[in-house]
This record gives structure tokens, sequence and C-alpha cells, in this order.
């Protein structure tokens, strides 16, 4: 027996030693990175995002840099609003930038509960294009076109159901006088080209494209509406509260840093683009949309209140809504 207790003393102790040797090896683990997943949509009206994208995809992290070595950014590509909405309330992304419009939508279906908005991130940039041939010159034109959007229940599409229905065109969410078609941005321009489309309210940079690859023409900009603004929920706010204002104090920094070098902000949104879409995009494209956006971390209430009046006035919104708890600090 003692002979037994033996033998397997010195099996544990060997056991022992190799764990131990295998640790050493192994080296010290490294510690676990909070992960924070931010949304963004192609679009240059989303510049912050791509050009801080581009620079993680550099490894020169704008965000990493000031949320610190144990934070990892995740981004997630997104091409309209209300899928974005969807994924903030999946869980699937934390902080995402996004138009207006969705983002009332998602917090009046949580009765204010839910969905805040952190700070602004562009206006303008957005416009309706159409076809100079079709000789449209005044809003009654409109009846019996076909005009595109970006998708249904998107900022751009309830801009563009509310501004036909303020000019006494009839308008459903299927149907009327005119027809608001929700279509992916990338296959605007095709069915531009070819006549499926009479015009197009969307945003840069495909404003751009369908004027010079298109040959559209702009009938109505929209120079200072909230076009992009950066929004989150409440889950992310009371986990991770100081990450947040860091965050958007990062944004602020980006938005002020693109402002003074717009050049070097062109050619890493350009960058970006390309590689998010796997194409060749003429740099001329994001030289020309550059322009018509204000880029501003400031909040645009008054723009976004104007919005639930699009809303309320499209049938989106069954009431008029209160925005008071969508705004909110906690960013700061």
């Amino acid at each position: 027996m003692r002979e037994y207790f033996k033998v397997m003393k010195n099996i544990i102790r060997t056991i022992l030693i190799a764990s131990a040797a295998l640790c050493a090896a192994c080296g010290p683990q490294e510690p676990q990175k909070t992960v924070l997943q931010i949304g963004h949509f192609p679009n240059i009206t989303h510049a912050q995002a791509l050009v801080a994208h581009n620079l993680s995809r550099q490894g020169k992290g704008w965000f990493e840099e000031r949320l610190g070595d144990d934070v990892k950014i995740e981004w997630r590509l997104f091409n309209a609003g209300p899928t974005a909405m969807e994924s903030l309330f999946a869980g699937a992304v934390d902080i995402t930038y996004v138009g207006p419009n969705p983002a009332i939508n998602a917090y009046a279906k949580t009765g204010g509960a839910d969905i805040r908005v952190l700070a602004g991130a562009a206006d303008g940039g957005a416009a309706l294009i159409v076809n100079p041939d079709l000789n449209i010159t005044k809003p009654e034109d409109f009846r019996g076109k076909k005009i595109g959007t970006p998708q249904f229940g998107n900022t751009q599409d309830v801009a563009c159901r509310a501004w036909l229905i303020e000019n006494g065109i009839e308008v459903t969410q299927t149907g009327g006088e005119a027809s608001v078609l929700p279509t992916p941005n990338p296959e605007q321009l095709t069915l531009f080209r070819g006549k499926n489309l009479d015009a197009v309210w969307t945003v840069e940079p495909w404003v751009t494209r369908l004027i010079n690859e298109g040959n559209g023409k702009i009938f109505l900009e929209q120079k200072d509406a909230v076009t992009t603004i950066l929004v989150t929920n409440n889950r992310t706010l009371k986990k991770y509260p100081e990450l947040v204002k860091k965050f958007v104090r990062a944004h602020e920094e980006l938005t002020e840093w693109m402002k003074n070098n717009p050049e070097e902000a062109q050619k890493l949104a350009h960058a970006e683009l390309e590689a998010l879409t796997g194409g060749k995009i003429d740099m001329q494209l994001v030289k020309d949309a550059w322009p018509r956006i204000i880029f501003t971390s400031e909040t645009n209430k008054k723009g976004m209140e104007e919005f639930v009046g699009y809303a309320f006035k499209c049938g989106f919104l069954k009431e008029q809504l209160d925005l008071s708890k969508i705004f909110t600090d906690a960013g700061k």
C-alpha cells in the first residue's frame, strides 16, 4: 500500500510540474478587452465614422486611442436607419450613427423609455434629384411620378412623403397620386438611369452620383436639415457610462479635426468608402459632395422636432411625440 501511495505521489508531482511548465510556456494571459460595437452607413453624411473606421483599419484608431488600451472598437455597417435601430434594440450594436427619423420611431416604440441622442453629426447633404427630361419645375409635376428613397421609414423617405403631402399631393404608405418607392441607395442610380425612377430623395454621396453619373438635377436641397445623429440605448448608458462620455468627447474632437483638415478627412473617407464597397470610387465624388454637408457635434433639437411633425403627417406616428427624454447629457 505504501508503494502504491508513493507511486501516485510521484505521478501527481509529475503532472503538477508539467502543468506549471505548460503555463509558463503560455506566458501571461492578456486581460479581456471591453468591446464597443459602433454602427454607421457607407455614406459621406456619416463621415466621422468613415474617417474613424479607416483609421481603425490602419491601426491608428481615433476612438481606440482616446478610449484606452482595454477597449476594442468593432464597426458594424448598415445601409439605412431602420435596420440600424433594430440592431441597437437587439444589442448587436452599442452606439450608432443614424438619421433622425429612425431614431424618433424607435424612441416612440418604447414610449420614450429607450433610445437617447448623444450628439449631432451632420446637417444637410440630402436632396431631391429629378430627371431633367421630364421638365419637373413645380411640386404639382410630381403627380404620377415614381420617387425613390433609401428605405421605408428612413429619414429621406419620411421627408419626401411629408413634402409631397404639404404640397397637396396625396400619398399613402403604398400608393397615392405619386409613388414613393423605397430603393436601396446602390440600386437608385441604375433605376434612375433606366428611367424606372423619375426622381430620387437621398443623401451624399448618392446625390452627387445621381448628378454626375445619372445627369440628374437638384430640384430641392435640404441644406440645414438634420441628416445624421449619434445615438445609443439605455443598456449601453448604464453598462458603460464613462466609456460613452469618452466616446462623445472623441466624436466632438474628430468633428473639429475634420473641419480644420478637410482634405485629409476627405482622403480617409474616400479610402473607407472604397474599402466598404469593394469598388473604385472617384475622389472627385467626395470632394463634390463634401461642401453640401455641415459637420457638427451639436444636437439640432429644432430640426429633430420638425421630423416629429413629418412622421406624424405621414402616419408613421399616431400622435405628436414629446422628445424631451430623447436628448441626454449622459455623454457630456
